[in-house]
């Protein structure tokens, strides 16, 4: 089966944000780590992970999982998803790569899981085209996303921080994406999804707004 041909792209480097987000991610896992464990709820086989950041999924695996490759570009969050995986419970293997070129064959995992990524992936379309190579026919894919906002005002203010400073300060994060619209148009078919917003609580961030769900490759699909 091919794999995919190396990406032309420079190297994901935001050391400063990494740091940052290394520290923040943690501080935020009360509200954020009962969405993980949905997310990943009853995944089995063997699965791919894009973004994987500094392993924060990585406990929330089930038993049934044979196998976990984690795909993460930025090497500081590298490094601390090593750390993650050698407490983890399953085999999990984290490999440096870009979701637009991951470096994996083709039909070769049982499950997808995006969690928290779509946002800061810099070709989104190309992304899902690749975690819809790599799925066999019929696989499943996980999602965790922010994204755009229901309401005008609130999305008109993401879309002016998107446009400004929002990507410069966070590591390349968009928060007026639509990744339910982007799974659609990428051609996997959509299941289960709700909306929720995290945290919970006041006060509501840019990022509050999200979907969780599943989404499949479909099972004729011969790309």
């Amino acid at each position: 089966m091919p794999t995919a041909k190396p990406s032309r792209r420079a190297p994901v480097h935001h050391p400063l944000f990494a740091r940052c987000y290394a520290r923040f991610s943690v501080a935020a896992e009360p509200a954020i780590a009962p969405y993980r464990a949905e997310l990943l709820s009853g995944v089995s086989g063997r699965v791919i992970e894009v973004g994987a950041g500094n392993g924060l999924n990585f406990p929330h695996y089930p038993a049934a999982v044979s196998e976990v490759v984690a795909i993460e570009p930025e090497r500081l969050l590298r490094q601390l998803a090593v750390s993650a995986a050698l407490r983890a419970d399953v085999p999990v293997d984290v490999v440096p790569g870009a979701a637009e070129a991951l470096p994996v064959k083709s039909e070769a995992f049982d499950v997808a899981v995006a969690s928290l990524v779509l946002c800061s992936v810099r070709d989104v379309p190309r992304a899902l085209a690749e975690l819809r190579r790599v799925l066999r026919p019929g696989g499943e894919l996980r999602f965790f996303e922010h994204g755009r906002a229901r309401g005008t005002a609130f999305a008109t203010a993401q879309r002016a921080l998107d446009r400004t400073v929002w990507p410069l300060l966070f590591g390349g994060c968009h928060t007026a994406r639509d990744p339910v619209g982007a799974l659609r148009a990428a051609g996997f078919e959509l299941g289960p999804y709700r909306r929720v917003l995290v945290p919970a609580k006041r006060p509501r961030l840019p990022t509050s707004p999200c979907v969780i769900g599943t989404a499949w490759r479909p099972s004729e699909d011969g790309a």
